[in-house]
């Protein structure tokens, strides 16, 4: 038997950057932290879209996307890779923005109004009424789409013209029509569903 005189060949370290989703999640699992770095860097910059888009403020949004990234760090255990990571991914960023949007939305409080401020003059009734009315548009605006809200609010609270928004907004006079429409009738939908309207 022949001996082997040459020295082994360090094998060279992988090139993370380069190693697809499934390799990365595999090595992470198994403890590599430069694979988890890797896969926080890749996906950083599509959970922060994500993050933005689905709660439109860009400090919660944020917040939103880096508590997506630890709890992705934290959960990758659990990832058995029956779907995509990045599908997996998706809905952990969803399901923390929406804990995120419950969490402000528990938070928000309106100020009084001048009316309350006012004195024994003005209705309190009327006024806790009018704020509870203002609340749930709010929240009924947070829930339609972004693109229908933008509509609505510069049509029916603003006083934009369809011409108007669909220059402002970058788009045909009919599509912004349609949106003004669906987002009323969502609208209409989710306050009968409150007994509001």
């Amino acid at each position: 038997m022949k001996a082997i005189t040459q020295p082994l060949r360090r094998q060279a370290a992988p090139v993370y950057e380069k190693l697809s989703d499934p390799v990365l999640v595999t090595r992470a699992k198994a403890g590599d932290r430069d694979a988890l770095e890797a896969l926080c860097a890749r996906h950083g910059p599509r959970v922060e879209r994500l993050a933005r888009h689905v709660l439109r403020d860009p400090e919660d949004a944020r917040d939103a996307a880096q508590e997506a990234l630890a709890k992705m760090c934290v959960r990758l255990p659990q990832f058995r890779g029956d779907a995509q990571f990045s599908t997996w991914l998706h809905r952990l960023v969803v399901n923390t923005c929406r804990d995120a949007a419950d969490r402000r939305s528990a938070r928000v409080h309106d100020p009084l109004d001048d009316d309350l401020r006012a004195g024994p003059a003005a209705d309190p009734v009327r006024a806790a009424g009018m704020s509870e009315l203002r609340r749930e548009l709010c929240d009924s605006l947070a829930e339609i789409s972004a693109r229908e809200a933008q509509v609505i609010v510069l049509k029916d609270a603003l006083g934009y013209s369809f011409e108007e928004i669909a220059e402002a907004a970058g788009m045909p006079v009919g599509t912004a029509k349609c949106h003004a429409h669906r987002g009323r009738n969502r609208m209409r939908e989710r306050l009968e569903d409150r007994d509001v309207a």
